[in-house]
């Protein structure tokens, strides 16, 4: 019998708090199973990086390149926090260093030509000769990645093509999937001849993994919360006879020496690189979730004209502090540290009075959000510019909503993904601005107004 270690981590959203102990868990696996003669892979699933933390902004991610270097994973794909939350060249060159294949059959180029840093799979070979056979496949953000520049293909007729080449040059089949629990669970059915599906960007948790027909579904919640251990046992003739997927809670793992201190040692590197002036303020420019203030109306005023919109609105919860004195780079990150775009919807103003009755409503603004791009906790109010209410009236640039009109809205795009304005957004077209973020914005308003 051959008996075959699979560690897999995922959307890890650059929690380095985490890392120490997952890097030093690892380390000690990794060297036990080679001992034994047993063979060990390592697979990162996705959104491995995450630009709230000041670090992975202040490196654009290669930072945390070195980080699965040290751990010498043995391959990832890619999260949509990699794919288009960095401007093109920046995503283009985050795997310059990387010592570890990054597998991904569903992004492009240009129509067909792959990336040089990418494999859409790839073949890897035991002591006693199995062949495994790892593809990778990330989440059918379309519209997003050609803004950036790239392509993405659809995930499964990509898996479909590279199937029988994998069947044909592998004994064990392996997927990387940022595509989420459900998508998996389909791919399973669909397609049999795949052994391990190893998921992501649902952040789900499977303690035990799942089994659907032949195939184990495994996947390790979030922010390095979890790490997972699928074990495989082939006979000789490459058979596997059994798969079992296991779950170790990190917090429960071994404390690392001097724990504390790698990871402050994150925080200050990143802190260090992003010390950058941006301006200095004569006063303080507050926040308060749950008024309009000098600074959420700032915000709001500045998406308004990037995108050049007739009127914007933000809500007041993006703001997570005060700005006062010498503003840096690390300043902006830390108020606002949300991968969250401008974007622009053409409304009718009968549209547009919906959206904005619905903003109205108390209840909306102590709703707690999690996903969708925000970092924050509590939505807060909605601020708005070049919209103003008296009484029962609206106007929009000083004059009266007139319903039969075109009114063109920006607002953070975490409003557009079919959770808030349900009646309207989810049906209108949108226009989003990449890669440039709501911090990048701000920024660009206080260089250019103060």
């Amino acid at each position: 019998m051959e008996t075959i270690h699979i560690y897999h981590t995922n959307d890890v959203h650059s929690h380095f708090e985490n890392w120490p102990r997952i890097q030093q868990f690892l380390s000690q696996k990794n060297a036990m199973h080679q001992e034994e003669g047993e063979d060990v892979f390592l697979f990162d699933i996705g959104d491995f990086i995450d630009r709230w933390h000041p670090y992975t902004e202040a490196t654009k991610g290669q930072g945390n390149i070195t980080l699965l270097n040290e751990c010498e994973f043995t391959a990832v794909t890619i999260g949509n926090n990699e794919g288009v939350n960095l401007p093109y060249e920046n995503l283009n060159h985050l795997y310059d260093e990387a010592e570890f294949d990054v597998l991904v059959a569903n992004l492009h180029k240009n129509k067909e030509e792959y990336p040089s840093w990418i494999k859409p799979y790839n073949i890897y070979h035991t002591k006693k000769g199995t062949r495994i056979g790892v593809i990778g496949l990330t989440a059918p953000f379309v519209q997003l990645y050609e803004l950036l520049g790239w392509n993405l293909t659809e995930p499964l007729s990509e898996l479909k093509k590279w199937l029988n080449s994998l069947k044909d040059d592998a004994d064990v089949i392996i997927l990387l999937s940022h595509l989420g629990l459900h998508e998996d669970e389909q791919i399973a059915v669909e397609f049999p001849d795949i052994d391990v599906i190893l998921g992501a960007h649902t952040h789900h948790i499977l303690e035990e993994g799942k089994q659907i027909g032949n195939t184990l579904l495994g996947a390790a919640g979030k922010y390095g919360y979890f790490v997972g251990h699928i074990t495989l046992s082939l006979d000789e003739q490459k058979a596997i006879k059994s798969k079992s997927a296991i779950l170790y809670d990190v917090k429960e793992l071994p404390l690392v020496p001097n724990e504390q201190e790698q990871i402050d040692a994150y925080l200050k590197k990143g802190k260090e690189l992003l010390n950058q002036k941006v301006t200095s303020l004569i006063k303080q420019m507050p926040n308060d979730p749950f008024q309009e203030t000098e600074l959420s109306l700032f915000l709001c005023k500045a998406l308004r004209e990037w995108c050049s919109a007739d009127c914007a609105m933000i809500n007041a919860g993006l703001l997570l502090g005060p700005l006062a004195g010498d503003v840096t780079d690390y300043d902006l990150l830390t108020i606002c540290p949300h991968p969250i775009n401008p974007c622009v919807v053409e409304l009718t103003g009968k549209e547009l009075f919906e959206i904005l009755r619905e903003s109205k409503d108390e209840g909306i603004h102590h709703k707690h959000i999690k996903g969708l791009g925000f970092r924050g906790t509590i939505l807060g109010v909605f601020v708005y510019d070049r919209i103003s209410f008296q009484g029962n009236t609206i106007f929009v640039d000083g004059s009266e909503l007139n319903y039969e009109k075109t009114y063109t809205l920006a607002l953070p795009d975490m409003f557009t993904f079919g959770h808030f304005f349900k009646e309207v957004l989810p049906y209108k077209q949108k226009k989003y601005f990449l890669p440039e973020f709501l911090r990048d914005i701000l920024k660009w308003k206080l260089q250019r107004d103060l």
